[in-house]
C-alpha cells in the first residue's frame, strides 16, 4: 500500500480528531437548539479521514477534468485531503473517481462514508459501508461509521448494535463515543446520545471530555440540576484545560451569567483556540445576550459566525445562528441562503423552521413559508423537552 494513503486500519491517528486547538467536538447544547455547537457536518470528517496530512501544494490542486492523467492514488490521496478540510462535496468525485480507477477500497469506503454521512447522504453510506464491513472491513471505524449512517437513516436499533461493536473492538477509545455523541445530537436522539456516552464512562471514568457531554445531554432531556455537578467534574478532571474552559461556559449558561461565558470565550479565542466551533458559540452567545443591530456586541457576533462560516461552511450551528443575524437585519434572501445549509445538515431542528417561516414571509414566497411552517409542527409535535430545555440547549456546544 502507498505510504501516502495509509489507510485507518492501519493508522491509529486516522480515526482521531486533532488534539490542538479544536473544541472536543461537543459544546453542544445541542447546537442551535444546542447545535448552536453541535454538529456535524464535518467534525467527524476531519478527524476521520484516513490520509495523513499532505503536501502542502496538494491541497491547492483543482479538481482535474477529463483530460488530467491522475493516478487512482492522486485521485484518493485528493479526496482525502478535502474530506480533511471539510469539502465534502468536492472530495465525492475524486473518491468516486479514485473507487472507478481501483485505489484502495478500504481508505476509500471510509473517506467516502464521512463524506456521504456529512452531506446528509445516509442511504449511500449506509450502502457503501456495509458493502465494505462484508468484504472484510470489519473495524471499529467502520462500525463506527455505520452507527452514525444508521442513525442518519433512523434505524435506531442498527445504529446502537453498531455502536457496541466499536465499542468491543476498542472499548477505550474516547473518541469512538465523542463521535457517536456528535451523530446523536445531529439527529436529535438524546436518549440515545446518553446512553453511549454512559457505556464510554463505564471504560473511561477519568475523562474529562466524557462527563462534559455527559451534563450536555443531561441538560438538552432537561434533567439540568443532574447536568450542573457533571460539568463541574469534567472541569475539575482536566483544570486549566480547554475542556474546563468549555465546562464553566455551559455552568455559566446554565446560571444565566451570560457576561461570564462571554469572557471565557473570549480569553480561549485570544489564548489560540479560534476554530469555527468557539466562534460561533461567542457568536450564539452574544446574540442570546441581546445584541441587536447598531450594537457593538451585534457586529462582534456577526464577525466571529461570518469567520467561523467561512472556515467550515459545513457547521450547522453556525449557519443557523448567521440565518438569525441576517433577519435581524432584514436580509431576507442571505438569511434563507444560510438557513437552507442548515436545514440540509440539520432536517430535524425546529429552530430552523422557525426561522426560515420568518423569512420565506417576509420574501413573500407564502407557499415555502407554508411549507415550512408545516414540517415545524410536525417536528413540535415529536418534540418531548420542554421550551425551557431547548432554550438552554441552543447554547451549548458539543466538541
Amino acid at each position: 500500500m502507498n505510504a501516502g494513503l495509509e489507510t485507518a486500519a492501519t493508522s491509529k491517528q486516522a480515526t482521531r480528531r486533532p488534539t490542538s486547538s479544536r473544541v472536543p467536538v461537543f459544546l453542544s447544547p445541542h447546537a442551535v437548539v444546542l447545535s448552536c455547537a453541535f454538529l456535524f457536518g464535518c467534525r467527524l470528517c476531519h478527524a476521520q479521514s484516513v490520509s495523513p496530512h499532505p503536501p502542502a501544494e496538494a491541497t491547492h490542486q483543482a479538481i482535474p477534468n477529463s483530460d488530467d492523467r491522475t493516478s487512482p492514488n492522486d485521485e484518493l490521496l485528493m479526496g482525502s485531503t478535502l474530506t480533511r478540510q471539510g469539502k465534502l462535496s468536492d472530495a465525492i468525485p475524486h473518491l468516486l473517481a479514485a473507487h472507478a480507477a481501483g485505489a484502495d477500497p478500504y481508505a476509500i469506503a471510509v473517506n467516502l462514508g464521512i463524506c456521504y454521512i456529512g452531506t446528509g447522504r445516509y442511504k449511500d453510506a449506509v450502502s457503501l459501508l456495509e458493502n465494505a464491513r462484508s468484504a472484510g472491513h470489519d473495524t471499529a471505524t467502520t462500525e463506527n461509521l455505520l452507527a452514525q449512517a444508521y442513525l442518519g437513516d433512523r434505524r435506531n436499533q442498527s445504529a446502537w448494535d453498531s455502536f457496541l461493536a466499536a465499542t468491543l473492538l476498542t472499548p477505550d477509545d474516547e473518541e469512538l463515543y465523542a463521535f457517536m455523541a456528535d451523530a446523536c445530537t445531529d439527529q436529535r436522539n438524546f436518549d440515545m446520545g446518553l446512553r453511549a456516552i454512559d457505556v464510554g464512562l463505564q471504560h473511561l471514568p477519568g475523562s474529562a471530555r466524557l462527563h462534559y457531554e455527559r451534563g450536555l445531554f443531561l441538560a438538552q432531556l432537561d434533567r439540568l440540576e443532574q447536568a450542573r455537578p457533571e460539568f463541574a467534574r469534567a472541569a475539575q478532571l482536566a483544570p486549566d484545560s480547554y475542556i474546563a474552559t468549555l465546562a464553566l461556559v455551559q455552568r455559566d449558561l446554565y446560571d444565566g451569567y451570560i457576561a461570564a461565558a462571554r469572557h471565557r470565550l473570549l480569553a480561549a479565542i485570544a489564548a489560540g483556540h479560534r476554530d469555527y466551533q468557539t466562534l460561533s458559540l461567542l457568536g450564539t452567545v452574544l446574540l442570546h445576550a441581546g445584541a441587536a443591530p447598531g450594537d457593538p456586541e451585534f457586529a462582534q457576533a456577526q464577525a466571529v459566525l461570518e469567520e467561523s462560516a467561512q472556515t467550515n461552511p459545513e457547521y450547522s450551528a453556525t449557519q443557523i445562528a448567521l440565518g438569525r443575524i441576517y433577519i435581524l437585519e432584514d436580509r431576507y434572501s442571505d438569511a434563507i441562503e444560510h438557513l437552507e445549509i442548515g436545514r440540509r445538515l440539520e432536517p430535524r431542528n425546529p429552530a430552523v423552521y422557525s426561522n426560515l417561516v420568518r423569512a420565506y414571509h417576509h420574501l413573500g414566497d407564502t407557499q415555502k413559508a407554508r411549507e415550512m411552517q408545516q414540517q415545524l409542527a410536525r417536528l413540535l409535535a415529536e418534540q418531548t423537552a420542554p421550551a425551557t430545555s431547548r432554550e438552554y440547549a441552543s447554547q451549548l456546544l458539543h466538541l
